[in-house]
């Protein structure tokens, strides 16, 4: 029979340092300071009723149905009850910063920024070879080959290839410059001539062009947008006494 191993909070900070992540709990910590501060300073307050509403959220994340599940998710991360209603708070007052402080920018800064949240539906296949690709753009053009036929014997990514290249819908601001500049010159539905970039030599063809509206879930994607900026500006500014041996 194994003996028992007992595991102390040293062990588990050792093995922390072990393997390499006081970086990164650190700036956790940081963080959540952070955002503690500047909820006090704006005056955030959080009801009970809302703590209760978040914490019922989490066990709704973590699938955690019952009591009893409940506290076996406590004992297999260590925590308790104080720690999870630390949690559920730490999630509510970061939510309500986060309103506070950028509700009313999302409309100004979409506006502003309009041209990035235009969108793409795209087809694509990577290819090394200029001179192939120029082939496989004219064989497609006088429709001696499709774009399906070209993605299928070209492209070795099992699922890309079961997709004929399809790349869904790409916002402007998440593509290469050189690949942007070409695509929302298009006039679709376009074929375009090969791209050259870094990584090889891309046919693409452009499907539509779709101007994205300010509906509710750009608003949560440019909203944590802003609000993950300004945390890293508030992180970078802290002062940290911290030392660990």
């Amino acid at each position: 029979m194994s003996q028992p191993i007992t595991i102390t909070n040293e062990d588990i900070l050792h093995q922390v340092k072990l393997s390499c992540q006081i970086p990164e709990i650190v700036e956790q910590i940081i963080r959540r300071k952070v955002i503690i501060a500047a909820a006090e300073k704006a005056g955030i307050k959080v009801e009970v009723e809302e703590l209760q509403k978040a914490a019922d959220q989490i066990r709704l994340t973590n699938k955690l149905n019952s009591a009893a599940h409940t506290w076996e998710w406590l004992e297999k991360h260590g925590l308790s009850i104080d720690d999870f209603e630390e949690i559920a708070y730490i999630t509510l007052i970061s939510g309500k910063l986060v309103e506070h402080l950028f509700a009313d920018k999302v409309e100004p800064y979409f506006y502003e920024n309009q041209l990035d949240y235009v969108g793409v539906v795209m087809y694509e296949v990577i290819l090394d070879d200029e001179d192939l690709a120029l082939e496989l753009f004219y064989a497609i053009k006088e429709g001696e080959m499709s774009f399906y036929d070209v993605v299928h014997k070209y492209t070795k990514d099992t699922e890309l290839r079961r997709k004929c290249g399809y790349q869904g819908v790409i916002n402007r601001k998440d593509l290469k410059p050189e690949i942007s500049a070409a695509i929302f010159a298009a006039k679709p539905p376009q074929l375009l001539k090969p791209i050259f970039t870094s990584k090889g030599v891309h046919l693409v063809f452009v499907e539509e062009i779709i101007q994205l509206e300010l509906d509710n879930k750009l608003r949560s994607t440019i909203i944590l947008e802003l609000f993950s900026a300004w945390l890293k500006i508030q992180t970078e500014l802290v002062e940290v006494d911290f030392t660990i041996r």
